[in-house]
């Protein structure tokens, strides 16, 4: 079990994130179009913990990830978003679909992002955009204190760091503008 240390920031474009990472000497890992399909039971046990169960599945260009099953925990205290995660590949997502429903679990939110992940010094910083949302910055790393100095290092100092997941963010959004929350695509 890993435990998923990372400052999540909103920004207007990842343009200048993008920009700033070239001139540091960052290396572009991969540029994809996920699609996550977040499962849980009926009454939204996982949910109700604080935990997800997801299925991840990527399109693109540069070393794309397979397929992955992802399970993370609750949550922990502290300035930045922290909370176990463990992540493997599958070899068939749809497959593994299938077993989750067959084990109760069902599709509550499937999501797109596109994502473009880079790598610095040993952390990972990922540029998304999510539909509905808008831009973000995302730095994990190992300790609150380097991922604190490479978001500086990024001029992102001061920007504040958000603790809510994608999925929190979208199915609030969903709730106060009146709209679905299911499926959320770029093309819809």
């Amino acid at each position: 079990m890993a435990l998923e240390i990372e400052a999540k920031i909103k920004v207007d474009n990842c343009a200048g994130a993008r920009d700033r990472l070239r001139e540091l000497g960052a290396r572009r890992v991969y540029d994809v179009l996920e699609t996550n399909e977040l499962y849980d039971t009926s009454d939204q046990q996982l949910l109700r913990r604080g935990c997800g169960l997801r299925i991840r599945t990527c399109r693109g260009e540069g070393d794309v990830p397979r397929p992955a099953v992802t399970h993370k925990g609750p949550q922990l205290a502290g300035s930045l978003k922290s909370r176990n995660e463990i992540e493997t590949e599958v070899a068939d997502a749809a497959a593994l679909g299938d077993i989750f429903k067959a084990l109760g679990y069902v599709p509550v939110i499937i999501f797109e992002k596109r994502r473009e992940e880079w790598e610095l010094d040993g952390l990972k910083i990922e540029l998304d955009e999510v539909p509905r949302l808008g831009c973000y910055v995302e730095i994990e790393g190992p300790d609150e204190a380097s991922v604190r100095a490479l978001q500086a290092r990024l001029g992102l100092g001061g920007l504040p760091s958000i603790q809510d997941s994608y999925v929190a963010l979208l199915i609030d959004h969903a709730r106060r503008n009146d709209l679905p929350w299911d499926v959320i695509r770029f093309s819809t």
